[in-house]
């Protein structure tokens, strides 16, 4: 397949889509990056898009060959609305796509899962990427980030479980290769660091990096459903304390060679990417 196409990402201001778009940029690629304000992206041509509006998808597709897609954050559905999208997506000429989905969410699963089935069906050459937790979760804007920062805890229901933890700059990375490699992988790819990693872990990295005292705290499951539902959708918050509670019983406790095999070099550790988003910024 010729790389000389146009690669639309959509999510090109989240976490991994704008790394991706970066990535794609930087190697001189041609991109349009999506987002539902049409936010201009450093090396790419800005475009609204809004899974939830039907009117944004031509011209978002219009020209591109493959996509990079991001589902909706939290939505417990997205099959409905994206699976539509993507039969319009081949219609216009998209040849590839690569989807994000989730280490814990199998094809067929929940969620994104039921996208992940139909993805083979419906393009020519596709790859679906299954990170584990982004290392980005303690360090951006999620929950754990903010709590961290604002209270020095980190509330999980993980207990000793373990988690190989991936860097966000090592998905796009092999989304970007999956994007532009002669050929899709055509399968799914399980995405993790080199290590596995307990909250205990993440808490002390965390204190020695910033100078901070971080905590970690261990709730029940209920306890931290409980504690999500404050701020998310009662269900979505279920669904994150069951996925707590997966991780308690040694569902993420793997490390994969995935990012060294398709990227060529190892993927990074949790404390030097501590280091390197302390440094930026981010």
């Amino acid at each position: 397949m010729s790389t000389t196409g146009t690669t639309l990402v959509i999510g090109a201001t989240g976490t991994t889509g704008s790394r991706t778009a970066a990535q794609l940029s930087a190697a001189g690629h041609h991109l349009r990056a999506a987002s539902r304000r049409g936010t201009p992206v450093p090396g790419a041509e800005p475009v609204r898009f809004d899974w939830y509006d039907p009117a944004t998808h031509g011209a978002a597709l219009a020209g591109a060959d493959r996509l990079y897609l991001v589902p909706p954050v939290g939505d417990l559905d997205p099959a409905a609305v994206m699976l539509p999208f993507l039969r319009q997506a081949r219609a216009a000429g998209v040849r590839r796509a690569v989807l994000l989905s989730s280490s814990a969410i199998p094809e067929g699963g929940p969620a994104v899962g039921a996208v992940h089935r139909e993805l083979p069906g419906l393009f020519e050459e596709w790859a679906v990427l299954r990170p584990s937790w982004f290392m980005q979760n303690f360090l951006g804007g999620h929950v754990h980030a903010e709590s961290i920062r604002e209270h020095g805890t980190l509330l999980s229901a993980t207990g000793n479980g373990r988690v190989g933890f991936v860097d966000a700059d090592d998905i796009a990375a092999v989304a970007v290769r999956a994007l532009t490699d002669e050929r899709a992988p055509g399968t799914d790819l399980i995405l993790t660091g080199p290590e596995a990693l307990g909250y205990d872990d993440i808490a002390a990295i965390l204190t020695e990096v910033s100078g901070r005292p971080v905590v970690h705290r261990s709730l029940t499951h209920d306890e931290l459903h409980a504690h999500l539902a404050k701020e998310l959708p009662t269900e979505f918050a279920a669904l994150l304390a069951d996925l707590d509670r997966a991780i308690a019983d040694g569902a993420e406790d793997r490390t994969t060679d995935t990012v060294r095999r398709l990227t060529g070099r190892p993927p990074h550790d949790f404390r030097s990417v501590a280091e390197r988003e302390g440094t930026s910024g981010r």
